[in-house]
C-alpha cells in the first residue's frame, strides 16, 4: 500500500527501461550516483518489449542502431539481418542489460504515476504503481516519445463482441487469425508491418486506410559472418561519423549533388540509386530541399507516388485509396515507412482496403458484430487490430503527475503549450532532466540510439559537473527557453513539415497545441548546440 513515506532515498530515478533507461542507469551508476531505473513493463526493452505485434522490426540498419561507448559490447553481439525483427532486438537489449548487470537496479511492473518536486528540500517525491515512494535528488525521464497509446477512439468499442487487439500492447502468446476475419485500423508505419505480415494468414482482411502513406521498399539481406565482420570493421568509423550526420544514421545528403546543379537524368539517377538502396536513405540522403521547395518535394513525390502505383498495378480503387497525390501531403512531411511487399498483399484476393477518410466514408462506430461505416454499411469482423498511433514526445510525461514549482503540473503546462529547453529540461521543474521529448531531434527526427545516447550522455556531464562544483539543483532559465523556442520554431516554420497535419505535429490528438515536435536542425547540428551549451557553463539553466 503506499503511503507518503519514502521506502527508499536515491540520488537520481530513471524512469523506464528501454534504450535510452539503460545508458543512463549505466553512466549515472558509473559516476557513483545511487540511481535506480523504474519500468512500467515486465522487462527491459521499452518499445521492443512493448510492440511485439507480428512484423515489428528496425527501420534503423541494426549495426548503426547501436551503443557506441564500448567496442566489445557492440562487437560481441552480432546481427542476423540488417533490418532484424522484434524477437532479435528484445535478445539485443537483454544482453547489454546482462553484460552491464543492471537488473539489479531496475523495478520492473512498477508503473511511475506522480513525481512532485518539494521546493523547501530541493527534491522529488515519486510514486510507483507498484507501491514505491522515492525520494530523489534528480528525475531523469527515459521514458520514450512513442511511448503513450491512443485508445478508445471509436464509439461502441464495448458492444463489439470479437477481439480487440492494440499493437503497442500486442499479446506475448500472439493472436489467432487463421480463417478468421480480421480488421486492421492505421495505415502508418506499425499498421504496414501488420499488414503484409499477417494478410495471407488471415482468412479475409479488411484494412481500414485513413491517411496513405508514401513507403520504400525494404531491402533486408541476411547478414553471415562475412557480413557481420565488415560491419564490424568499420566500428571507428560509424563510430565517430554517425553522430555527426543530419539525421543519426550513416548516409547523409551528399553537398555535390543538390536539387538547383543537378541535370533532369542526374536527379532521376540519384533518386533511383536513392530508392533502390531499400533504406531511410531515399528519404534522409536524397534532396534535402524536399523539406523546403515544394515543387521539388512535387517531383519526388511523385516518383515514389509511380513506383507505388506500379506495384499496385495501377488498379484506380487501390491506388486512390493508398497511394497519397500532391494535394495530401509531400513525401516525407510524414514519417516514411519501409515495408516488405506491404503494396502486394492488396492485390491477393482475401484483402480488402476500405478508405475512411473524413471527408469519405470514415468509421462511425463498432458494433457487436463488426464496425459500422458512415454510409451505414456494417464490416462483420472477429478480430480488431488497432494500429493507431500514440502521443508522442509528451504524451509520456503527461500521463504521469508531474508537478514542479508552486505544485505547477507539467500535463497542463503542455496542453497550453508544448515547450522544452533544447528538449533537455522545462522551466520550472528543477532538477527534471529529460530526452525524447519534443523539441530535439529524439522526438522523432532521428536514429534513436544516435539521439537518445547524446541526451544521456550530456546530462551524465552536467550531474557530473554539479557533483564536482557542490551543486544540487538545476532549472532552465526563461530567456533561455524562450531562446530555444525561437530557434527552433524558426527551423521547422522554414519547412514544409509544419503545413501537414501528422503526429509529427501532434496534429493526431485532439486539443493538442500545435508544434513540430522533433528539432529539425539537425542530429550533428544539435549535438554542437548542446555541447556548445555545456562549454559556457549552461547559460540557460540557473544552477545552484
Amino acid at each position: 500500500m503506499t503511503t507518503d513515506k519514502p521506502t527508499i532515498v536515491l540520488d537520481a530515478v530513471v524512469l523506464g527501461a528501454g534504450v535510452a533507461g539503460l545508458y543512463q542507469l549505466y553512466q549515472l551508476r558509473r559516476e557513483g550516483l545511487n540511481v535506480r531505473a523504474y519500468e512500467a513493463g515486465g522487462d527491459v526493452g521499452g518499445t521492443w518489449y512493448w510492440n511485439r505485434y507480428p512484423g515489428a522490426r528496425f527501420d534503423s540498419e541494426a549495426y548503426i542502431y547501436q551503443f557506441f561507448f564500448d567496442e566489445k559490447l557492440y562487437k560481441d553481439w552480432s546481427w542476423t539481418q540488417r533490418f532484424p525483427g522484434q524477437p532479435e532486438i528484445e535478445r539485443w537489449l537483454h544482453y547489454i542489460t546482462d553484460r552491464l548487470d543492471l537488473r539489479k537496479d531496475i523495478s520492473f511492473n512498477a508503473r511511475v504515476e506522480s513525481a512532485h518536486y518539494d521546493e523547501d528540500r530541493g527534491r522529488w517525491t515519486i510514486k510507483t504503481g507498484a507501491g514505491d515512494v522515492i525520494d530523489t535528488q534528480f528525475f531523469v525521464s527515459c521514458g520514450g516519445m512513442l511511448s503513450a497509446p491512443l485508445h478508445d477512439q471509436f464509439e461502441g468499442m464495448k458492444d463489439f463482441k470479437g477481439q480487440i487487439v492494440y499493437t503497442s500492447s500486442y499479446p506475448s502468446e500472439g493472436v489467432d487469425v487463421k480463417d478468421k476475419k480480421v480488421g486492421v485500423i492505421g495505415v502508418g508505419a506499425t499498421g504496414i508491418q501488420v499488414v503484409q505480415t499477417m494478410a495471407p494468414e488471415c482468412g479475409h482482411m479488411t484494412v481500414f486506410a485513413r491517411t496513405p502513406q508514401y513507403v520504400v521498399a525494404m531491402k533486408n539481406p541476411t547478414l553471415g559472418p562475412k557480413e557481420q565482420d565488415a560491419y564490424k570493421a568499420r566500428y571507428h568509423e560509424l563510430k565517430e561519423s554517425i553522430p555527426h550526420t543530419f539525421s543519426g544514421f550513416e548516409y547523409d545528403w551528399d553537398p555535390k549533388i543538390t536539387w538547383a546543379t543537378a541535370t533532369p537524368e542526374e536527379r532521376l539517377q540519384h533518386m533511383e540509386a536513392t530508392y533502390q538502396d531499400g533504406s531511410l536513405k531515399m528519404w534522409l540522403a536524397s534532396f534535402g530541399e524536399i523539406f523546403f521547395v515544394k515543387e521539388i518535394s512535387d517531383a519526388v513525390s511523385d516518383f515514389v507516388a509511380d513506383k507505388m502505383r506500379q506495384r499496385l498495378k495501377n488498379d484506380p480503387h487501390l491506388v486512390d485509396v493508398l497511394v497519397p497525390t500532391l494535394d495530401d501531403y509531400g513525401f516525407g512531411t510524414h514519417r516514411v515507412p519501409l515495408e516488405n511487399k506491404y503494396l502486394e498483399a492488396y492485390l491477393l484476393p482475401n484483402v480488402e482496403a476500405i478508405s475512411v477518410r473524413k471527408n469519405r466514408n470514415p468509421i462511425k462506430r463498432f458494433v457487436e458484430k463488426g464496425i459500422e461505416l458512415s454510409d451505414g454499411r456494417v464490416v462483420e469482423l472477429d478480430v480488431v487490430i488497432l494500429a493507431t498511433g500514440f502521443d508522442a514526445g509528451s504524451g509520456c510525461l503527461s500521463r504521469v503527475d508531474v508537478r514542479g514549482k508552486g505544485g505547477v503540473s507539467l500535463r497542463e503546462e503542455w496542453g497550453k503549450d508544448i515547450r522544452t529547453t533544447m528538449g533537455l529540461g522545462k522551466v520550472g521543474f528543477p532538477n527534471l532532466l529529460t530526452t525524447a521529448v519534443p523539441l530535439a531531434p529524439s522526438a522523432a527526427l532521428c536514429n534513436m540510439t544516435t539521439c537518445l545516447s547524446q541526451q544521456t550522455e550530456w546530462i551524465t556531464e552536467l550531474v557530473k559537473t554539479m557533483r564536482a562544483q557542490g551543486q544540487t539543483k538545476i532549472e532552465p532559465t526563461d530567456e533561455g527557453e524562450d531562446k530555444w523556442v525561437v530557434h527552433h520554431d524558426s527551423l521547422a516554420n522554414a519547412t514544409l513539415v509544419p503545413k501537414t497535419d501528422s503526429w509529427y505535429m501532434g496534429s493526431n490528438v485532439p486539443g493538442k497545441p500545435r508544434r513540430m515536435l522533433s528539432y529539425v536542425g539537425g542530429v550533428g547540428t544539435y549535438r554542437k548546440k548542446c555541447d556548445e551549451e555545456a562549454e559556457a557553463g549552461y547559460p540557460s539553466f540557473v544552477r545552484s
